[in-house]
């Protein structure tokens, strides 16, 4: 599980995070949903390590992020809004890679990468220059990368910008098997139908501060997911 305790993350005078708290609980998948500019990407950085923060504390399965990072990170996979891959490498070495640095045993990488390159229907283009790929190749590169070391924890950030639709229904479908092995994921994203029927719950952050938190259908009520957010922005 995820325990954010109190995180504040400040950009000199500024408040990117202030005071925020929420838990993602195992076998959960949880929506993050704000307007550009709201944190989204300062919280997600914060619980993968990549960001220092001021105040509070992230952990993950109990352990802080803070004091172990090397334990927490090898726990979960991260997918950033913008697959900055290292391009003079072919795709499936930077997979092997990703592999190699969590220690993925060779029939359990071999499996695995097969299985997402034929689902993302990039298996003829493994052995290609990633400095030749769309925008959406890449981010398949990068949910494989992610994937085929079979994480507890994944952190995604926009994960469906840039992919074809029969990407995006594959991608729902990994979420929902891995939902179905008790497994934990986070993911912010603008496609708020997809999040509606997605998720059990939802946290939406405006101005570095969570306005809403809770079970999807109790913060939907008798609204849609998109009615809500819009009418949050009214708030505060």
């Amino acid at each position: 599980m995820i325990n954010i305790k109190n995180v504040t993350k400040k950009y000199g005078d500024k408040k990117a995070l202030n005071n925020v708290s929420f838990n993602v609980e195992s076998g959960e998948i949880f929506a993050f949903i704000g307007h550009n500019g709201a944190g989204k990407t300062t919280m997600i950085k914060s619980i993968v390590g990549i960001l220092d923060f001021d105040e509070g504390d992230i952990l993950i399965n109990n352990t802080s992020i803070k004091k172990e990072p090397i334990k927490c990170k090898k726990q979960m996979a991260y997918v950033p809004d913008n697959p900055d891959l290292y391009e003079n490498m072919k795709a499936i070495d930077f997979i092997n890679f990703i592999c190699d640095m969590y220690e993925v045993k060779e029939t359990q990488r071999k499996e695995k990468i097969e299985k997402y390159a034929k689902m993302f229907e990039i298996e003829n283009n493994l052995n290609d220059d990633i400095s030749s790929f769309s925008h959406g190749m890449k981010q398949k590169i990068a949910l494989i990368s992610a994937l085929a070391h079979d994480p507890e924890v994944l952190i995604m950030d926009e994960p469906f910008v840039g992919l074809d639709p029969k990407a995006v229904y594959d991608m729902k479908e990994i979420m929902k098997q891995m939902k179905q092995e008790n497994k934990t994921i986070f993911f912010s994203t603008h496609i708020l139908d997809v999040a509606e029927k997605l998720c059990d719950k939802v946290a939406i952050i405006k101005k570095g501060e969570i306005i809403k938190l809770g079970n999807m259908k109790e913060i939907k009520k008798d609204e849609s997911l998109e009615q809500v957010f819009l009418e949050s922005g009214d708030q505060k």
